[in-house]
C-alpha cells in the first residue's frame, strides 16, 4: 500500500512539473463539483513541491486553487440555477447527489446566507454541494462569487501551510507514504471535527 502511495505521489510530482498552475486549476475545478477529488490531496502536495523544488510559487498555488474552486462552484451554481430544483432532486443521484444532501445544503444556505457560502469552503461535504442550493434559490451571482473566492482563498492558504509543514517533516523521514499518512490522518480528524461541530449538529437540530 505504501509503495502504491509513493508511486502516486511521484506521478503527481511529475504532473505538476509539466502541468503547473493550469493543472492545479483543473484539479480544484473538479474538486468543487460532485466528483470526490479531495483538495486536501491536491494543494498540500503542490505546496510541498514548491517548497522543496521552487518551480512553483506558493502564492501562485493559492491563487490557482482559489480560481479552480470558484470555476467549479460556478459550474454547479449555473447548472442548478438553469436546471431547477425538481430536476436536481429527481436526477441528482446520477451524479452522487442525493435529495437529502440537496435539502441539507439548502437549509445550510438559508440559515447562513453569504457567510454560509464562505464557511462552506472550509467544510467537508458542504463545500462540494453549496453551489447547488445557491443556484436553486437564485442567490445573487456576484455575492456568491465573492464569498466563494474569499473562502476558497483562505482554505487553499491553510492547505499550502500544511503542505509546507509536510515538506519539512518529510525531509526528516525516510518514507513518503508514512509521513503523508500521518498528515492526511490528522487532516481528516480535524475536518471531521469541523463537520460535526458546524454541519452535523446543525442538521440534527433542524430535523428536531
Amino acid at each position: 500500500m505504501h509503495a502504491l502511495f509513493d508511486e502516486l505521489i511521484a506521478w503527481y510530482r511529475r504532473a505538476l512539473e509539466t502541468g503547473g498552475y493550469p493543472l492545479i486549476v483543473l484539479l480544484m475545478f473538479i474538486e468543487s463539483t460532485v466528483v470526490p477529488l479531495p483538495s486536501e490531496l491536491v494543494i498540500p502536495f503542490a505546496a510541498h513541491v514548491a517548497h522543496t523544488k521552487g518551480n512553483l510559487n506558493l502564492a501562485g498555488i493559492i491563487l490557482a486553487g482559489a480560481l479552480g474552486s470558484w470555476l467549479g462552484a460556478t459550474a454547479m451554481y449555473w447548472a442548478a440555477r438553469l436546471a431547477g430544483r425538481p430536476f436536481i432532486i429527481r436526477h441528482g443521484y446520477k451524479f452522487f447527489v442525493s435529495p437529502e444532501k440537496v435539502e441539507n445544503a439548502e437549509r445550510w444556505a438559508a440559515r447562513y446566507g453569504g457567510f454560509g457560502i464562505f464557511a462552506s469552503r472550509l467544510l467537508p461535504v458542504v463545500r462540494h454541494l453549496i453551489g447547488i442550493p445557491a443556484g436553486i434559490v437564485r442567490m445573487d451571482y456576484a455575492k456568491f462569487s465573492l464569498h466563494t473566492l474569499l473562502g476558497s482563498t483562505v482554505w487553499c492558504a491553510v492547505l499550502v501551510w500544511f503542505g509546507v509543514k509536510f515538506g519539512d517533516d518529510l525531509s526528516q523521514s525516510e518514507s513518503v507514504a508514512k509521513t503523508a499518512s500521518l498528515w492526511i490522518g490528522g487532516a481528516m480528524l480535524a475536518l471531521g471535527a469541523l463537520y460535526y461541530a458546524f454541519v452535523y449538529r446543525f442538521m440534527r437540530a433542524e430535523k428536531n
